[in-house]
Protein backbone atom coordinates (compact mmCIF):
# COMPACT_ATOMS: atom_id res chain seq x y z
CA UNK A 1 0.00 0.00 0.00
CA UNK A 2 1.50 3.51 -1.25
CA UNK A 3 1.96 6.38 0.89
CA UNK A 4 -1.30 8.28 -0.82
CA UNK A 5 -3.52 5.50 0.26
CA UNK A 6 -2.77 4.96 3.44
CA UNK A 7 -3.22 8.90 4.13
CA UNK A 8 -6.55 8.23 2.49
CA UNK A 9 -7.74 5.89 4.64
CA UNK A 10 -6.49 8.07 7.98
CA UNK A 11 -8.13 10.94 6.60
CA UNK A 12 -11.75 8.47 6.64
CA UNK A 13 -11.04 7.23 9.03
CA UNK A 14 -10.58 10.53 11.21
CA UNK A 15 -13.48 11.45 9.74
CA UNK A 16 -15.62 8.45 11.04
CA UNK A 17 -13.61 8.93 14.30
CA UNK A 18 -14.78 12.40 14.93
CA UNK A 19 -18.92 11.55 13.14
CA UNK A 20 -20.16 8.78 14.67
CA UNK A 21 -20.29 9.54 18.23
CA UNK A 22 -22.03 12.83 17.48
CA UNK A 23 -24.33 10.69 15.12
CA UNK A 24 -25.10 8.54 17.75
CA UNK A 25 -25.80 11.44 20.17
CA UNK A 26 -28.21 12.92 17.76
CA UNK A 27 -29.55 9.53 17.07
CA UNK A 28 -30.23 9.33 20.70
CA UNK A 29 -31.66 13.00 21.01
CA UNK A 30 -33.81 12.49 18.28
CA UNK A 31 -35.45 9.03 19.45
CA UNK A 32 -36.16 10.96 22.39
CA UNK A 33 -37.66 13.83 20.33
CA UNK A 34 -39.78 10.72 19.16
CA UNK A 35 -40.44 9.40 22.25
CA UNK A 36 -41.28 12.71 23.63
CA UNK A 37 -43.71 13.20 20.12
CA UNK A 38 -45.79 10.32 20.41
CA UNK A 39 -46.02 10.86 24.71
CA UNK A 40 -48.01 13.98 23.67
CA UNK A 41 -49.21 12.82 20.72
CA UNK A 42 -51.49 9.95 22.73
CA UNK A 43 -52.83 13.39 24.85
CA UNK A 44 -54.20 14.40 21.52
CA UNK A 45 -53.61 17.09 18.41
CA UNK A 46 -54.36 19.65 20.94
CA UNK A 47 -51.58 18.87 23.06
CA UNK A 48 -49.11 18.28 19.96
CA UNK A 49 -50.34 21.23 18.74
CA UNK A 50 -49.36 23.07 21.84
CA UNK A 51 -45.85 21.75 22.55
CA UNK A 52 -45.16 21.99 18.48
CA UNK A 53 -46.15 25.68 18.36
CA UNK A 54 -43.15 27.30 20.01
CA UNK A 55 -40.56 24.68 18.48
CA UNK A 56 -39.12 27.02 16.03
CA UNK A 57 -38.57 29.80 18.98
CA UNK A 58 -36.91 27.01 20.59
CA UNK A 59 -34.55 27.07 17.56
CA UNK A 60 -34.03 30.14 17.13
CA UNK A 61 -32.39 30.86 20.94
CA UNK A 62 -30.48 27.79 20.27
CA UNK A 63 -28.93 28.39 17.00
CA UNK A 64 -28.22 32.02 18.21
CA UNK A 65 -26.64 30.52 21.21
CA UNK A 66 -24.65 28.03 18.70
CA UNK A 67 -23.09 30.52 16.64
CA UNK A 68 -21.39 31.87 19.65
CA UNK A 69 -20.05 28.21 19.89
CA UNK A 70 -18.74 28.30 16.40
CA UNK A 71 -16.47 31.35 17.13
CA UNK A 72 -14.49 29.08 19.76
CA UNK A 73 -14.85 26.11 17.64
CA UNK A 74 -12.64 27.93 14.88
CA UNK A 75 -10.56 29.31 17.62
CA UNK A 76 -9.48 26.80 19.39
CA UNK A 77 -9.11 23.64 16.27
CA UNK A 78 -7.26 26.02 14.72
CA UNK A 79 -4.76 26.65 17.89
CA UNK A 80 -4.53 23.33 18.31
CA UNK A 81 -3.78 22.49 14.71
CA UNK A 82 -0.80 25.26 14.75
CA UNK A 83 0.29 23.49 18.06
CA UNK A 84 -0.79 26.61 20.51
CA UNK A 85 -1.89 24.84 23.24
CA UNK A 86 -2.38 27.94 25.66
CA UNK A 87 -4.15 29.78 23.69
CA UNK A 88 -7.03 27.30 23.56
CA UNK A 89 -6.71 27.05 27.39
CA UNK A 90 -7.60 30.51 27.08
CA UNK A 91 -10.37 30.15 24.79
CA UNK A 92 -11.88 27.62 26.69
CA UNK A 93 -12.41 29.90 29.57
CA UNK A 94 -13.60 33.00 27.76
CA UNK A 95 -16.22 30.33 26.14
CA UNK A 96 -16.93 30.07 29.99
CA UNK A 97 -17.91 33.49 30.42
CA UNK A 98 -19.60 33.88 27.30
CA UNK A 99 -21.96 31.05 28.70
CA UNK A 100 -22.93 33.04 32.14
CA UNK A 101 -23.49 35.89 30.06
CA UNK A 102 -25.54 34.49 27.54
CA UNK A 103 -27.03 32.20 29.73
CA UNK A 104 -28.47 34.78 32.22
CA UNK A 105 -29.72 37.28 29.39
CA UNK A 106 -31.73 34.50 27.51
CA UNK A 107 -32.78 33.32 30.46
CA UNK A 108 -34.66 36.65 31.39
CA UNK A 109 -36.01 37.49 27.91
CA UNK A 110 -37.58 34.15 27.35
CA UNK A 111 -39.47 33.82 30.40
CA UNK A 112 -40.35 37.53 30.38
CA UNK A 113 -41.72 36.84 26.87
CA UNK A 114 -43.36 33.41 27.24
CA UNK A 115 -46.57 34.65 28.03
CA UNK A 116 -46.88 36.26 24.18
CA UNK A 117 -45.03 34.21 22.28
CA UNK A 118 -48.02 31.63 21.47
CA UNK A 119 -49.92 34.70 20.49
CA UNK A 120 -47.13 36.01 18.34
CA UNK A 121 -46.44 32.79 16.71
CA UNK A 122 -50.86 32.82 16.33
CA UNK A 123 -51.38 29.53 18.27
CA UNK A 124 -55.20 28.86 18.51
CA UNK A 125 -57.01 30.65 21.33
CA UNK A 126 -57.67 27.75 23.32
CA UNK A 127 -54.92 26.30 23.45
CA UNK A 128 -52.27 29.04 23.97
CA UNK A 129 -52.07 29.29 28.09
CA UNK A 130 -50.76 25.48 27.71
CA UNK A 131 -48.52 26.38 24.92
CA UNK A 132 -47.20 29.31 27.23
CA UNK A 133 -47.04 27.49 30.19
CA UNK A 134 -45.16 24.90 28.38
CA UNK A 135 -42.45 27.94 26.86
CA UNK A 136 -41.98 29.09 30.63
CA UNK A 137 -40.97 25.56 32.26
CA UNK A 138 -38.69 25.11 29.47
CA UNK A 139 -36.66 28.07 29.37
CA UNK A 140 -36.22 28.29 33.35
CA UNK A 141 -32.98 25.65 32.61
CA UNK A 142 -31.44 28.14 30.35
CA UNK A 143 -27.97 28.27 31.61
CA UNK A 144 -27.33 25.07 32.06
CA UNK A 145 -28.94 24.63 28.15
CA UNK A 146 -26.14 27.14 27.65
CA UNK A 147 -23.95 25.29 28.81
CA UNK A 148 -24.56 22.47 26.95
CA UNK A 149 -24.16 23.80 23.49
CA UNK A 150 -21.11 26.06 24.10
CA UNK A 151 -19.19 23.94 26.11
CA UNK A 152 -19.86 20.61 23.87
CA UNK A 153 -18.72 22.98 21.02
CA UNK A 154 -15.68 23.34 22.93
CA UNK A 155 -15.16 19.95 23.45
CA UNK A 156 -15.62 18.87 19.98
CA UNK A 157 -12.87 21.58 18.74
CA UNK A 158 -10.42 18.95 20.68
CA UNK A 159 -11.64 16.28 18.91
CA UNK A 160 -13.24 15.23 21.46
CA UNK A 161 -17.06 14.49 20.69
CA UNK A 162 -17.19 10.77 23.06
CA UNK A 163 -17.82 12.99 26.06
CA UNK A 164 -20.74 15.40 24.43
CA UNK A 165 -22.70 12.14 23.53
CA UNK A 166 -22.65 10.78 26.38
CA UNK A 167 -23.54 13.59 28.20
CA UNK A 168 -26.49 14.21 25.58
CA UNK A 169 -27.21 10.35 25.96
CA UNK A 170 -27.98 10.98 30.03
CA UNK A 171 -29.62 13.58 28.99
CA UNK A 172 -32.04 11.84 27.18
CA UNK A 173 -32.56 8.78 29.13
CA UNK A 174 -33.22 11.04 31.62
CA UNK A 175 -36.18 12.95 29.77
CA UNK A 176 -37.43 9.78 28.56
CA UNK A 177 -37.92 8.79 32.29
CA UNK A 178 -39.42 11.65 33.78
CA UNK A 179 -41.96 11.93 30.93
CA UNK A 180 -42.82 8.27 31.78
CA UNK A 181 -43.45 9.39 35.36
CA UNK A 182 -44.64 13.15 35.40
CA UNK A 183 -47.08 12.66 32.28
CA UNK A 184 -49.29 10.01 32.72
CA UNK A 185 -51.23 9.19 35.85
CA UNK A 186 -50.44 6.23 38.21
CA UNK A 187 -51.87 3.01 36.53
CA UNK A 188 -51.38 -0.49 36.04
CA UNK A 189 -49.08 -2.65 34.04
CA UNK A 190 -48.72 -6.40 33.30
CA UNK A 191 -45.20 -6.91 33.16
CA UNK A 192 -44.53 -11.10 32.99
CA UNK A 193 -47.58 -12.11 34.13
CA UNK A 194 -46.80 -9.69 37.13
CA UNK A 195 -49.46 -6.80 37.84
CA UNK A 196 -47.31 -3.96 38.45
CA UNK A 197 -48.35 0.20 39.66
CA UNK A 198 -46.67 2.40 38.09
CA UNK A 199 -46.91 5.86 39.96
CA UNK A 200 -47.33 9.08 37.94
CA UNK A 201 -48.42 12.67 38.19
CA UNK A 202 -50.74 13.23 35.55
CA UNK A 203 -49.45 16.36 34.66
CA UNK A 204 -49.87 16.22 30.63
CA UNK A 205 -48.22 18.74 28.45
CA UNK A 206 -46.74 20.52 31.83
CA UNK A 207 -44.98 17.04 32.76
CA UNK A 208 -43.17 17.03 29.11
CA UNK A 209 -41.64 20.30 29.76
CA UNK A 210 -40.44 20.15 33.63
CA UNK A 211 -39.01 16.60 32.30
CA UNK A 212 -36.81 18.37 29.58
CA UNK A 213 -36.18 21.25 32.12
CA UNK A 214 -34.55 18.98 35.13
CA UNK A 215 -33.06 16.78 31.84
CA UNK A 216 -31.50 19.85 30.81
CA UNK A 217 -29.78 20.94 34.03
CA UNK A 218 -28.66 17.43 34.62
CA UNK A 219 -26.60 17.71 31.14
CA UNK A 220 -25.35 21.33 31.87
CA UNK A 221 -23.76 20.27 35.00
CA UNK A 222 -22.27 17.13 33.71
CA UNK A 223 -20.89 18.76 30.59
CA UNK A 224 -19.30 21.57 32.45
CA UNK A 225 -17.63 19.43 34.60
CA UNK A 226 -15.96 17.50 32.04
CA UNK A 227 -14.58 20.69 30.85
CA UNK A 228 -13.31 21.49 34.19
CA UNK A 229 -11.53 18.26 34.00
CA UNK A 230 -10.30 17.85 30.47
CA UNK A 231 -6.23 17.46 30.54
CA UNK A 232 -6.48 19.92 26.92
CA UNK A 233 -8.72 22.34 27.66
CA UNK A 234 -9.71 23.19 31.38
CA UNK A 235 -9.92 26.53 32.26
CA UNK A 236 -8.51 26.33 35.56
CA UNK A 237 -6.13 28.67 35.99
CA UNK A 238 -7.12 30.83 33.57
CA UNK A 239 -8.61 34.55 33.98
CA UNK A 240 -12.48 34.75 32.99
CA UNK A 241 -11.63 38.58 32.85
CA UNK A 242 -12.60 39.11 29.28
CA UNK A 243 -9.88 39.04 26.54
CA UNK A 244 -9.72 40.74 23.47
CA UNK A 245 -7.07 38.63 21.73
CA UNK A 246 -9.19 35.90 21.83
CA UNK A 247 -12.78 37.21 21.94
CA UNK A 248 -12.41 39.23 18.96
CA UNK A 249 -11.33 36.65 16.72
CA UNK A 250 -14.33 34.15 17.91
CA UNK A 251 -16.85 37.27 17.40
CA UNK A 252 -15.30 37.65 13.68
CA UNK A 253 -16.38 34.16 13.46
CA UNK A 254 -19.21 34.27 15.40
CA UNK A 255 -20.89 36.95 14.45
CA UNK A 256 -21.96 36.17 10.73
CA UNK A 257 -22.84 33.06 11.90
CA UNK A 258 -24.89 34.21 14.84
CA UNK A 259 -26.73 36.57 12.43
CA UNK A 260 -26.98 34.07 9.90
CA UNK A 261 -28.79 31.49 12.62
CA UNK A 262 -30.93 34.32 14.58
CA UNK A 263 -32.06 34.88 10.70
CA UNK A 264 -32.58 31.91 9.64
CA UNK A 265 -34.50 30.79 12.99
CA UNK A 266 -36.50 34.05 12.57
CA UNK A 267 -37.52 32.64 9.45
CA UNK A 268 -38.21 29.28 10.90
CA UNK A 269 -40.99 31.42 12.95
CA UNK A 270 -42.31 33.58 10.44
CA UNK A 271 -42.73 30.04 8.45
CA UNK A 272 -44.33 28.15 11.48
CA UNK A 273 -46.44 31.48 12.15
CA UNK A 274 -47.73 31.12 8.59
CA UNK A 275 -48.40 27.20 8.89
CA UNK A 276 -49.82 27.28 12.85
CA UNK A 277 -52.46 30.16 10.81
CA UNK A 278 -53.83 27.13 8.72
CA UNK A 279 -55.13 24.81 11.28
CA UNK A 280 -55.00 22.35 14.11
CA UNK A 281 -53.90 19.45 11.27
CA UNK A 282 -51.38 21.24 9.67
CA UNK A 283 -49.71 22.55 12.96
CA UNK A 284 -49.49 18.72 14.22
CA UNK A 285 -49.04 16.98 10.42
CA UNK A 286 -45.72 19.67 10.49
CA UNK A 287 -44.55 18.96 14.07
CA UNK A 288 -44.29 15.60 13.77
CA UNK A 289 -43.07 15.64 10.14
CA UNK A 290 -40.27 17.86 11.24
CA UNK A 291 -39.53 15.40 14.07
CA UNK A 292 -39.65 12.21 11.96
CA UNK A 293 -37.28 14.36 9.17
CA UNK A 294 -34.67 15.59 11.78
CA UNK A 295 -33.73 11.76 12.17
CA UNK A 296 -32.45 11.33 8.34
CA UNK A 297 -30.36 14.55 8.68
CA UNK A 298 -28.19 13.12 11.62
CA UNK A 299 -25.33 11.51 8.85
CA UNK A 300 -25.45 14.95 7.71
CA UNK A 301 -24.99 16.99 10.66
CA UNK A 302 -22.55 14.21 11.83
CA UNK A 303 -20.12 14.47 8.93
CA UNK A 304 -20.36 18.13 9.46
CA UNK A 305 -18.64 18.43 12.90
CA UNK A 306 -15.89 16.27 11.63
CA UNK A 307 -15.74 18.60 8.80
CA UNK A 308 -15.48 21.68 10.77
CA UNK A 309 -13.00 20.48 13.46
CA UNK A 310 -10.65 18.88 10.61
CA UNK A 311 -10.95 21.73 8.35
CA UNK A 312 -9.85 23.88 11.49
CA UNK A 313 -6.82 21.91 12.11
CA UNK A 314 -5.61 22.25 8.73
CA UNK A 315 -6.04 25.40 8.39
CA UNK A 316 -3.85 25.86 11.42
CA UNK A 317 -1.16 23.56 10.60
CA UNK A 318 -0.95 25.56 7.10
CA UNK A 319 -1.86 22.34 5.32
CA UNK A 320 -3.40 22.96 1.73
CA UNK A 321 -3.36 19.49 0.34
CA UNK A 322 -5.44 18.23 3.46
CA UNK A 323 -7.80 20.68 2.99
CA UNK A 324 -8.72 19.45 -0.35
CA UNK A 325 -8.35 16.26 0.26
CA UNK A 326 -10.87 16.43 3.64
CA UNK A 327 -13.30 18.15 1.15
CA UNK A 328 -13.48 15.34 -1.43
CA UNK A 329 -13.49 12.23 0.85
CA UNK A 330 -16.53 13.54 3.25
CA UNK A 331 -17.97 15.10 0.32
CA UNK A 332 -18.61 12.03 -1.07
CA UNK A 333 -19.47 9.91 1.79
CA UNK A 334 -22.04 13.11 2.88
CA UNK A 335 -23.73 12.54 -0.87
CA UNK A 336 -23.62 8.93 -0.32
CA UNK A 337 -24.99 8.62 3.29
CA UNK A 338 -27.87 11.30 2.31
CA UNK A 339 -28.86 8.86 -0.31
CA UNK A 340 -29.52 6.26 1.32
CA UNK A 341 -31.09 8.03 4.40
CA UNK A 342 -33.32 10.08 1.97
CA UNK A 343 -34.58 7.00 0.40
CA UNK A 344 -35.35 5.48 3.99
CA UNK A 345 -37.40 8.56 4.63
CA UNK A 346 -39.41 8.00 1.26
CA UNK A 347 -40.44 4.62 1.73
CA UNK A 348 -41.11 4.91 5.39
CA UNK A 349 -42.70 8.30 5.83
CA UNK A 350 -46.48 6.86 6.56
CA UNK A 351 -44.86 4.40 8.79
CA UNK A 352 -43.06 6.85 10.80
CA UNK A 353 -46.25 9.53 10.86
CA UNK A 354 -48.11 6.55 12.08
CA UNK A 355 -45.74 6.05 15.33
CA UNK A 356 -46.84 9.58 16.63
CA UNK A 357 -50.98 10.08 15.59
CA UNK A 358 -53.66 8.04 15.09
CA UNK A 359 -55.38 11.07 13.03
CA UNK A 360 -55.42 9.91 9.49
CA UNK A 361 -55.50 13.51 8.09
CA UNK A 362 -52.24 14.23 10.06
CA UNK A 363 -50.79 11.05 8.41
CA UNK A 364 -51.73 11.46 4.78
CA UNK A 365 -50.75 15.24 4.90
CA UNK A 366 -47.02 14.40 6.72
CA UNK A 367 -46.82 11.88 4.77
CA UNK A 368 -46.60 13.79 1.24
CA UNK A 369 -44.27 16.22 2.47
CA UNK A 370 -41.63 14.16 4.03
CA UNK A 371 -41.57 12.30 0.68
CA UNK A 372 -41.33 15.49 -1.16
CA UNK A 373 -37.91 16.52 1.40
CA UNK A 374 -36.94 13.18 0.86
CA UNK A 375 -36.10 13.32 -2.29
CA UNK A 376 -34.01 17.26 -1.77
CA UNK A 377 -31.85 15.86 1.03
CA UNK A 378 -28.50 14.64 -1.03
CA UNK A 379 -28.45 18.08 -2.22
CA UNK A 380 -28.93 19.55 1.21
CA UNK A 381 -26.09 17.55 2.32
CA UNK A 382 -23.76 19.41 -0.13
CA UNK A 383 -24.50 22.46 1.53
CA UNK A 384 -24.22 21.08 5.24
CA UNK A 385 -20.54 19.82 4.35
CA UNK A 386 -19.52 22.67 2.72
CA UNK A 387 -20.91 25.12 5.24
CA UNK A 388 -19.30 23.13 8.52
CA UNK A 389 -15.65 23.38 6.47
CA UNK A 390 -15.97 26.86 6.22
CA UNK A 391 -17.26 27.26 10.14
CA UNK A 392 -13.64 25.61 11.28
CA UNK A 393 -11.72 27.85 8.95
CA UNK A 394 -13.56 30.70 10.29
CA UNK A 395 -15.11 31.44 6.98
CA UNK A 396 -18.77 32.78 8.14
CA UNK A 397 -19.98 35.11 6.09
CA UNK A 398 -20.58 33.54 2.79
CA UNK A 399 -22.64 31.13 4.39
CA UNK A 400 -24.53 33.92 5.80
CA UNK A 401 -25.63 35.28 3.19
CA UNK A 402 -26.26 32.14 1.05
CA UNK A 403 -28.90 31.04 4.12
CA UNK A 404 -30.35 34.78 4.69
CA UNK A 405 -31.03 35.23 0.36
CA UNK A 406 -32.44 31.50 0.04
CA UNK A 407 -34.96 31.72 4.04
CA UNK A 408 -36.19 35.34 3.17
CA UNK A 409 -36.20 35.25 -0.74
CA UNK A 410 -37.26 32.19 -1.40
CA UNK A 411 -39.20 30.04 1.53
CA UNK A 412 -40.43 33.20 3.48
CA UNK A 413 -41.82 35.19 0.86
CA UNK A 414 -42.85 32.04 -1.34
CA UNK A 415 -44.77 30.37 1.76
CA UNK A 416 -46.60 33.90 1.85
CA UNK A 417 -47.59 33.42 -1.33
CA UNK A 418 -48.90 30.42 -0.99
CA UNK A 419 -50.59 29.72 2.24
CA UNK A 420 -51.58 33.64 2.68
CA UNK A 421 -52.26 35.25 -0.26
CA UNK A 422 -53.17 32.17 -2.37
CA UNK A 423 -54.78 30.33 0.46
CA UNK A 424 -52.63 26.86 -0.45
CA UNK A 425 -51.53 24.31 2.08
CA UNK A 426 -49.03 22.78 3.88
CA UNK A 427 -47.74 20.66 1.03
CA UNK A 428 -46.97 24.54 -0.74
CA UNK A 429 -45.10 25.49 2.11
CA UNK A 430 -42.84 22.57 2.47
CA UNK A 431 -42.32 23.17 -1.35
CA UNK A 432 -40.82 26.43 -0.64
CA UNK A 433 -38.58 25.09 1.76
CA UNK A 434 -37.30 22.25 -0.40
CA UNK A 435 -36.62 24.81 -3.22
CA UNK A 436 -34.71 26.77 -0.74
CA UNK A 437 -32.72 23.90 0.11
CA UNK A 438 -32.03 23.38 -3.81
CA UNK A 439 -31.07 27.06 -3.62
CA UNK A 440 -28.55 26.61 -0.93
CA UNK A 441 -27.00 23.80 -3.11
CA UNK A 442 -26.76 25.34 -6.21
CA UNK A 443 -24.44 28.60 -4.18
CA UNK A 444 -21.96 26.54 -2.39
CA UNK A 445 -21.53 24.08 -5.36
CA UNK A 446 -20.35 27.28 -7.23
CA UNK A 447 -18.14 28.68 -4.49
CA UNK A 448 -16.69 25.29 -3.90
CA UNK A 449 -16.05 25.21 -7.85
CA UNK A 450 -14.74 28.45 -7.87
CA UNK A 451 -12.04 27.43 -5.47
CA UNK A 452 -12.76 30.59 -2.81
CA UNK A 453 -13.63 28.46 -0.40
CA UNK A 454 -10.26 27.51 -0.06
CA UNK A 455 -8.10 30.46 2.17
CA UNK A 456 -4.83 28.97 1.37
CA UNK A 457 -5.12 28.49 -2.07
CA UNK A 458 -6.48 31.90 -2.13
CA UNK A 459 -3.14 33.02 -0.88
Amino acid sequence: MNVKSKASQSMVGAIFALAWPTMLEQLMHTAVQYIDTAMVGSLGTEATAAVGATTTVNWLIGSTISAIGVGFLAYISQARGAGRAQDARKASSQAALSVLVCGVFFTLLTLGLSGVIPAWMQVEEGIRSLASRYFFILYMAMLPRTASIIFGTVLRATGDTKTPMRVGIGVNMINVVLNFLLIYPTRDIVLFGTKLVIPGADMGVTGAAVASAIAFTAGGISITRAVWKHPEISPKGQSFRPDKGVLIPCLRVAGPNALQRFGTSLGYVAFAAMINSLGEISTAAHTIANTVESAFYIPGYGMQTAAATLAGNALGARNESRIRELARKILVIEVSLMILSGGLLFVFAPDMMRLFSKDPEVILLGSVVLRMVAVSEPFYGVSIILEGMLQGMGKTMMPFVCNIIGMWGIRIVGTFLCTQLLHYGLVSAWACMILHNLLLFGMFTVYYLSGRWNPLKQK
